[in-house]
């Protein structure tokens, strides 16, 4: 085991402060030096498989702030503490009740154990599950920048069709994120140079030249809370998972849709793609497609066609394409027949 110093701070400043301590030098921080945990249920996992090596954690779980730990619903919008569990937030009536697809993506997130330890936050940046990544002895632009992709050529049916890059194609393996980015939420962000807000879709970055730069947060950043607005579609709304086996496992492939309703006709629809992307993936080629339209098989089969016009497949993920456009058709049609 790598040795690392183990600090629980009691307050969100103090955590920035200590994140970003680097001696007399004052040299920014980086990931290896001071790392955040909340439910440990990803961080711990890499540092056993020797992926993360950080040489401070920084313990949340001790922070003062109350809203830190609390679900507000108000009649415009949804907000969620970061150190707010999974479980919690999942079996929250009022979250279920003014939007589903929500609480859908937890619950079908992991196992309740799972669900009972990892926090929001923490779970909107967890890292990918590529075994190549996982494992140390390949070769991981992820892991190690220049060193090359070993999934290119290896055995990647779990990995990504789209947003892929030449340096990586390591599948983004969340679900909470999915509903998050299809439903236009935002997250609060405290680190050393001040507060900020930043739209959830810009919270991760696809891998293009720097696959080891996931996020936009700085090392010394953490998320605060995270904040959905409630619309017209929010009510009308459903996350879809394809995967292996339905206890427990990742998405092969999935579909956040929430659709505003005239009849049968779409006002509006908010679409997100699940396991077959290197990032939390808004298919807004698909939403234009929906827009006016009579919501049929027909139309969900065209929306879903331009979902996946840009899917670059390898040997083994090609069938992730019409398993997908499946997926995006059968969530598409029975989140329209949704009783609200």
């Amino acid at each position: 085991m790598h040795p690392f110093v183990y600090e629980r701070p009691s307050s969100v400043s103090a955590a920035v402060t200590m994140a970003s301590r680097r001696g007399a030098r004052h040299i920014p921080p980086t990931e290896a030096d001071a790392q955040f945990i909340a439910g440990g249920t990803n961080l711990a996992d890499y540092m056993k498989l020797g992926v993360a090596r950080p040489e401070r954690l920084l313990d949340l779980n001790t922070l003062a702030e109350p809203a830190l730990r609390q679900v507000r619903i108000g009649n415009d919008a949804i907000r969620f503490g970061a150190l707010v569990r999974m479980g919690e937030a999942a079996d929250n009536k009022d979250v279920r009740r003014r939007c589903p697809l929500l609480a859908d993506s937890l619950k079908l997130a992991a196992s309740g154990q799972l669900r009972n330890m990892a926090s929001l936050a923490g779970n909107v940046l967890q890292r990918t599950r590529c075994e190549y990544f996982r494992e140390t002895s390949w070769p991981c632009n992820k892991r190690e920048p220049g060193s090359g992709c070993a999934a290119m050529e290896g055995f990647n049916r779990q990995h990504a069709i789209l947003g892929t890059s030449d340096a990586c194609i390591a599948t983004y393996h969340g679900d909470f994120a999915q509903a998050l980015i299809a439903l236009d939420a935002s997250v609060d962000i405290e680190g050393e140079r001040g507060k900020r807000t930043l739209a959830f879709a810009k919270l991760h970055r696809p891998p293009g030249d720097t696959p080891n730069i996931e996020t936009d947060l700085a090392a010394d950043e953490l998320i605060t809370a995270i904040e959905v607005p409630l619309a017209p579609w929010s009510s009308r709304s459903r996350y879809l998972k394809i995967r292996d086996r339905e206890s427990y496992a990742f998405a092969l492939a999935s579909a956040a849709v929430a659709l505003d309703m005239d009849g049968d006709t779409v006002r509006g629809a908010r679409v997100a793609l699940g396991g077959v992307a290197t990032v939390p993936w808004r298919a807004s080629a698909a939403e234009n497609a929906l827009q006016g339209k009579v919501l049929d098989e027909a139309a969900a089969q065209k929306a879903a066609d331009v979902a996946f016009a840009d899917a670059r497949p390898r040997e083994h993920n090609a069938f992730k394409i019409p398993l997908g456009k499946r997926t995006l058709v059968r969530a598409l049609l029975e989140t329209r027949d949704m009783k609200v």
